[in-house]
């Protein structure tokens, strides 16, 4: 990516620097990492598996929620030109659409664990959004699984996975969120999950506009990023992981899409750069 003319976003909190010990329950191995991953990888709600794993957030002050920069690093810089080059592009959209004003959300970047208005966070479930706190939490480690275990290198692919979380920061300005959450509690679970899996490519088919305007407007993108992109798509498709960590999948169980939809969502995303065009909810077809 060519992220030149886009500005660092002031909205990163690094709290790498500060470590939270994790003890009993809150403890999760590597090898739950593919599984996690199946379970709330780009989730939207996180709030139950978040405390189920690792308590809720303390609240006793014993944490220092103050913005700690663990210097200007590369990759800090460039989560904070990523993140600063959707602020640009959603503030654009809103204008555009009349959606009203956009609020920028936060990006903190930890290492290992941290609190958040969800629950406590752990790296070992990648990327999530609170919606609680309206922040989006990003262990940078997780950019090396994705090279490595999932197989998805490139700064794009790791651009995408931003944009994503970003994406259901979008999805919450909107009231989607809300709104799911209420038809969800008059759900049984594989109708519950059927939503949720609207909801992740709906976030999907944001990211591909982001990525449409991005380009049009800073001409961010290079040879291959979009390829990059995809390939992480397809790479965190409920269908693939399942495979990967068990041999077999379960549709019922599918929560974020299969590879090829959540590729063809993004892909529609990318090629209209009309946010309209991403209402999963009246789709006949994913």
């Amino acid at each position: 990516m060519r992220l030149g003319n886009s500005r660092e976003s002031r909205n990163v909190e690094d709290r790498r620097s500060r470590r939270v010990p994790l003890g009993g329950r809150g403890k999760i191995g590597v090898g739950t990492i593919i599984l996690a991953l199946v379970a709330i990888y780009f989730g939207v709600d996180p709030a139950v598996v978040l405390q189920n794993l690792g308590g809720p957030a303390p609240t006793n002050g014993s944490y220092d929620t103050s913005t700690q920069r663990a210097g200007q690093t590369p990759e800090r810089q460039f989560v904070a030109r990523v993140l600063g080059d959707t602020e640009e592009t959603w503030h654009a959209l809103f204008t555009e659409f009349r959606l009203g004003r956009y609020q920028e959300p936060k990006l903190i970047l930890y290492t290992g664990a941290t609190p958040s208005a969800c629950g406590m966070g752990q790296a070992a479930m990648g990327p999530f959004y609170c919606p609680g706190d309206a922040s989006v939490y990003l262990d940078l480690s997780f950019f090396k699984q994705l090279e490595h275990q999932l197989n998805s290198p490139g700064d794009f692919a790791q651009a995408y996975v931003i944009a994503h979380e970003v994406a259901h920061h979008v999805q919450n300005q909107l009231g989607v969120m809300d709104q799911v959450a209420q038809a969800r509690a008059r759900m049984n679970t594989a109708q519950s999950n059927a939503i949720s899996v609207r909801v992740e490519l709906q976030a999907d088919c944001f990211a591909g506009v982001w990525a449409h305007h991005s380009d049009a407007q800073r001409a961010t993108l290079e040879p291959g990023d979009i390829e990059e992109g995809l390939n992480a798509a397809a790479a965190i498709g409920d269908d693939r992981l399942q495979k990967q960590s068990q041999g077999y999948v379960v549709p019922d169980s599918f929560t974020h899409g299969t590879s090829a939809q959540r590729v063809r969502w993004f892909t529609r995303g990318y090629e209209s750069g009309d946010p309209r065009r991403c209402d999963t909810f009246a789709a006949a077809q994913l």
